[in-house]
Order: structure tokens, then C-alpha cells, then sequence
């Protein structure tokens, strides 16, 4: 969940690398820091805090090296302080690393290490990491390239858990070593030189050219060339993909935050998710397919997910069940691996992440291919680690997400699903025709739906303003419109922090409704007709208590105005659909009431965009 940037070349790394840090303060941000090598020694910058101050730090330094390692930390192992930041040191300077992951294992390793009569300063796994590598370095000649790699080789086979690791030493001042095992990190490849990131939009801006390393790969890196070597240090050949992005999106342009920049991308990015799979007549999967022999064999599908992942998976299961007549079960990935699930090769198992690096996520997908399981991945990152992973994977196109808060990636992951459950219905055989091309019409309809929801936005920041100051918020939906519930009550308790529960309707007066009263708003989502009457009634349980109505719906019934302080409407989209328009004023109203706080939007507290640690 930490940030990593590297370079080596001919240029300053110093610029770069806090460029890369700057882009990379989504996967975390309590404290950052640069390491580089001038005159065979290493130098460590490093600080509590956001990028920015370490900017100012590092001119007072006036450092120029042409090779850097950098780190921008979300606190596992310590609490955010200079001590505990990155990178780290072995004792005698001779090696410095940043890290991203949990050396599970590090309190023996540590045991161990103290035995030899190294010492430790920070309260971090990573610390070891370092020290470990000299206590191996030291039993080589310490002469040449091999040795280092042997070093580190002997060092990452002590070590449980997962890791990124760039690794300088000072007694070879013109080389970098790279390597991973479960946590993300990519090379981009530029003339003479290489830029080091754990995303791609860090370095997006100076190469589009990547080698994607597997798990307990090494790279052996110097200015002009780079090695790859197995675990056994057996060389290996790869090659590298060119990845093209347009730069651009990892910026704000006009907006004030990421987040909204999203928000509002988000009738673009539906619309290139769809316009990648169907046209008016056809659904067409860019390398994937399916036989009706497969499906009819399958007698359970799961969708397993974390945080708003999950969410989509609660939102496209009843399209799923509906149109394959076959269960479906939603489960939290963090979860799925402890639930004893009966998982065989007759369970289809659909992953969904929108970095394609989510560990709980990969690791329960490794878990179901044991079993024997198909498995397809739903990702917006190619080349990500879930992608080398699953047996089939699906791209999202929603371009980068930078804000933690997930916005365009949920709403295109529900496209995206959405077809997906049509276009296997036509393979079965799905009798009812008509639904599916009314669902392939509405789906087309979407992205300017999405537009039209969007122009609600003055009239929610109207209601952010009545209600940010407040404790505790309630959101209500029956069937489908509950899964909406769960995704906006989450959205504000990232951004806001004001404490929010997502209940189903009904549920209400089987124990919450005991914490309703004046100071509480109540949010309902409304899109079903069927069950239209229902929420009403818990509606006005609500508003019979003394809490305010917020009523967010496409249907028409003049009993909204009268059961609601404030109303917004959506325009009419068929239920299977409707989370991916219903979705989008919860959006809007989190980050307004997160811009009324005086809160940073795109860096909430104590969280980090992609999830690589279990």
C-alpha cells in the first residue's frame, strides 16, 4: 500500500523521483523519503509528512545523483514518524531499500539478526530487510556483481510474506536491484536510463515502454542494461510491453480534486467500456469466450471482491441470477479463503479489482484455481498481477483512478458486468429476447444517463451544506437499491468521515430504527416500482421520529415531495441498471460534505488506494 519510484540514467534522480512520489501519495502519505548514491556513499532524505515538505527538505540538501530509490509510506509495522519511514539502512550503510508489503516473518528474522549484534532503530518490518542482506553480503568476497545478487537472492528466500523491494549498495554505486513476490512494481524502460515505479502513472510521463516482473523475479539494473534473473539466479529472458496511456489522466486539468475529475469522467469512461464490447446487435469479448457446454456445467458462480469492488459484485448479482437461472454468491475476498466455500471445477469465480494488485483479491483467486475453478478477472491495470493470474481477464477502460475513493472504476466494473451477464445469457439461450436487447439498449443509453445525473450537483451541494455537521447518517434501499446503499454510506465514510450504516429497508425496525431521531438524515434510494410502496412506509418511520429525508429516485410519484426534505431525481434507467446512475449524487454529495469539512478528498485519513497488503 506504500509508494515506490527508482531511476537510474544520466539525469538528477532527485527531480524524478519526487515527481514519482508526488503521483504515488494515493497508495499512501504519513511520510516519504529519497535514497541515493553520490561518491560511493548513500545519502537518506526522509521525513513525516506529505511529499511536498520533503521537497523542501531535499533543495536545502542541493543532492544530484544520478541514481535514487524513494518511498512514500502507508503505516503498517510503527506508527508514521521520521524513524520509521523509508528508506532504511543496514547497519554499516552499506545497502539502502524501500519496501512495499509485510515481511510477515521479521520479529525471527530480527531474533536472529540481533544475535549477530546488529542493531535496530525503527519499529518497521523493512528494517531487517537491509541488515539481513548485509549479514549475507558479508559472508561473500564482497568483489563482485554476483555477490550482490546472491546477497539479496539468499535474503528473499528468509523472508514470508510479500515485498516490492529497490535495493542500492554503495560498494556498486552504478547498479539497482528490483524484485517482487505478491506486491506490485514495474521497470519502464527510456535511452540510457530506467524509471522504477509500483504504478505506472508515476512514470507515465517518462516512458511507456515496461517490463511487468513476476513473483521472485530480479531484475539486475545498470544505466544502459538490465539482467533478469530467476530465484535460483538463473538468467532469464523478458521482454518489454508498451503500455499506452495518455499522461493527462493522471492529471486534474481544470478540477480541484481527482476525485471529482473522475466523477465527472465517468459518462467517458462507461462509455469506452462499452464501446470496447457492444454495439447495437453484438457482444464481442477481445480474447474471451465461453462455450454453452462450459456454462450449462456450472452449478455456482462467485463474485469476490474488496471494499467497492464487492459492492459491484452485490450490484450485478441479481442481473446474473436472473438471466443464468444459477446462484450466485458475493463474498468479501479478505474473507472468501477462511468461509470454507465449496468451490469445484463446476464454480465459475469472477475476481474484481480495480488495481489488478488488491492481495486478499489475488490470493483468493489462486485459492479458487486450486480448486480447479475457471477464473475470470475484472481489472482496469493491464499487465496487472491478477491479470498474469486468472485464466481470462477483463478490462474496465475507465483510464487511471487516482483519488482513493473509488468512483469511474465501480461504476465501469458495473458495465462491465453488465455485459458480461448478457452476453453469457445468449449463450445459454436466454428465452426472452426482448429483455436482453432492452437491457443492450439501456446500456447504451447509460453514459448520457450518467450526464444527466452529473447535473444534479448544484442541488447537492445545497444539501452537503445541511448536513455535514452532522454525526450520523443512514442510508435505506430495498433489493437492488440497497447495494447503491452500501457503496454511498462507504463513499462517505471515506471522505467525510462522519460515521454512516446502509441498512436494507426493511430491516430498519428490527433494531436501527432505535437511532433515529431529529439529528439524524436519512438517505433512501428508490428505482424499483415494485417496491416503491415498501420504502415509502419505512420512509415515513423516519420521518415520524424527527430525521430528515433525503430521497434519491428516477421514478415519478408526487408522494417524494411530500416525504422528503430534499429530492433528487435520476432519470429512468431499467432496475438491472439503475446502480450505475443511482450511484453517481452519492458520489457528488460525499465530496461535498468532505469539501465543507475543510478534508482532503483524495487522500483520506489512514487509507491508501490499492490494497497490497493482507
Amino acid at each position: 500500500m506504500c509508494g515506490i519510484v527508482g531511476y537510474i540514467g544520466n539525469k538528477n534522480a532527485v527531480p524524478i523521483l519526487l515527481d514519482g512520489l508526488l503521483r504515488l501519495e494515493y497508495r499512501g502519505y504519513d511520510s516519504a523519503g529519497i535514497s541515493v548514491i553520490k561518491n560511493s556513499d548513500i545519502t537518506v532524505v526522509k521525513n513525516q509528512g506529505r511529499v511536498l515538505e520533503l521537497f523542501n527538505i531535499c533543495n536545502n540538501y542541493a543532492i544530484d545523483s544520478s541514481i535514487g530509490i524513494a518511498h512514500t509510506r502507508w503505516a503498517t509495522h510503527g506508527k508514521p514518524s521520521k524513524l520509521n519511514a523509508h528508506p532504511h539502512l543496514d547497519n554499516s550503510n552499506t545497502f539502502s531499500v524501500v519496501h512495499n508489503g509485510i515481511i510477515e516473518n521479521y520479529q525471527e528474522i530480527k531474533t536472529f539478526l540481533k544475535s549477530k549484534n546488529y542493531q535496530f532503530l525503527s519499529s518497521t518490518d523493512t528494517e531487517v530487510i537491509p541488515n539481513l542482506i548485509h549479514y549475507y553480503f558479508s559472508q561473500t568476497s564482497m568483489k563482485n556483481t554476483k555477490d550482490f545478487l546472491t546477497a539479496v537472492k539468499n535474503a528473499i528466500n528468509d523472508f514470508s510474506g510479500s515485498f516490492a523491494l529497490e535495493i542500492l549498495c554503495k560498494t556498486f554505486p552504478d547498479n539497482m536491484i528490483v524484485v517482487r513476490k505478491d506486491s506490485p512494481i514495474v521497470i519502464g524502460r527510456g535511452l540510457n536510463e530506467f524509471f522504477i515505479a509500483s504504478d505506472i502513472p508515476a512514470i507515465l510521463s517518462y516512458t511507456n515502454n515496461f517490463y511487468l516482473l513476476n513473483d521472485l523475479e530480479i531484475a539486475y539494473l545498470s544505466k544502459n542494461t538490465i539482467e533478469f534473473y530467476d530465484i535460483n539466479l538463473s538468467p532469464i529472458q523478458k521482454n518489454s510491453t508498451v503500455i499506452n496511456l495518455n499522461a493527462s489522466s493522471v492529471e486534474k486539468g481544470d478540477f480541484e480534486d481527482f476525485m471529482l475529475k473522475e466523477i465527472f469522467e465517468q459518462p467517458k469512461s462507461i462509455r469506452e467500456t462499452i464501446s470496447v464490447l457492444l454495439d447495437e446487435e453484438k457482444i464481442t469479448f477481445p480474447n474471451f469466450s465461453l462455450k454453452q457446454e462450459y456454462l450449462a456445467s456450472i452449478n455456482q458462480i462467485y463474485i469476490i471482491g474488496c471494499g467497492t469492488a464487492m459492492h459491484a459484485g452485490l450490484g450485478i448479482k441479481p442481473l446474473f441470477q436472473h438471466l443464468l437461472k444459477i446462484p450466485v454468491t458475493v463474498d468479501i475476498a479478505s474473507e472468501f479463503r477462511y468461509n470454507e466455500s465449496i468451490i469445484s471445477n463446476r464454480s465459475l469465480c469472477i475476481f474484481i479489482s480495480q488495481s489488478g494488485e488488491t492481495a486478499d483479491t489475488i490470493a483468493a483467486l489462486k485459492l479458487s484455481k486450486s480448486k480447479g475453478a475457471k477464473t475470470i478477472a475484472i481489472t482496469n491495470v493491464t499487465g496487472s498481477s491478477i491479470t498474469r493470474e486468472a485464466d481470462f481477464s477483463l478490462y474496465t477502460h475507465a483510464g487511471p483512478e487516482i483519488a482513493v475513493a473509488s468512483t469511474k472504476a465501480y461504476t465501469s466494473q458495473l458495465t462491465l458486468l453488465s455485459i458480461l451477464a448478457i452476453y453469457m445469457a445468449e449463450i445459454i439461450g436466454f428465452k426472452d429476447k426482448a429483455l436482453l436487447d432492452s437491457l443492450k439498449n439501456n446500456l447504451l443509453s447509460i453514459p448520457d444517463k450518467v450526464d444527466l445525473a452529473l447535473q444534479s450537483s448544484e442541488r447537492l451541494k445545497e444539501i452537503a451544506d445541511t448536513i455535514f455537521k452532522e454525526k450520523d447518517i443512514f442510508f435505506l434501499g430495498r433489493g437492488i437499491d440497497h447495494t447503491v446503499a452500501l457503496e454511498g454510506s462507504l463513499k462517505l465514510k471515506e471522505i467525510t468521515y462522519i460515521h454512516s450504516e446502509a441498512y436494507p429497508a426493511g430491516e430498519l425496525k428490527h433494531g436501527p430504527i432505535a437511532l433515529i431521531d431529529k439529528d439524524i438524515s436519512v438517505i433512501s434510494i428508490i428505482t424499483n416500482p415494485s417496491l416503491s410502496n415498501k420504502i415509502l412506509s419505512n420512509i415515513k418511520e423516519v420521518l415520524s421520529r424527527g430525521a430528515k429525508s433525503i430521497i434519491i429516485t428516477s421514478l415519478d410519484d408526487n408522494n417524494y415531495e411530500l416525504d422528503s426534505n430534499f429530492l433528487i431525481k435520476l432519470p429512468n434507467i431499467h432496475p438491472f441498471l439503475s446502480p450505475i446512475v443511482a450511484i453517481v449524487p452519492l458520489q457528488l454529495l460525499a465530496y461535498y460534505v468532505s469539501k465543507n469539512k475543510g478534508l482532503d478528498v483524495d487522500k483520506p485519513r489512514n487509507l491508501a488506494k490499492s490494497v497490497t497488503v493482507e
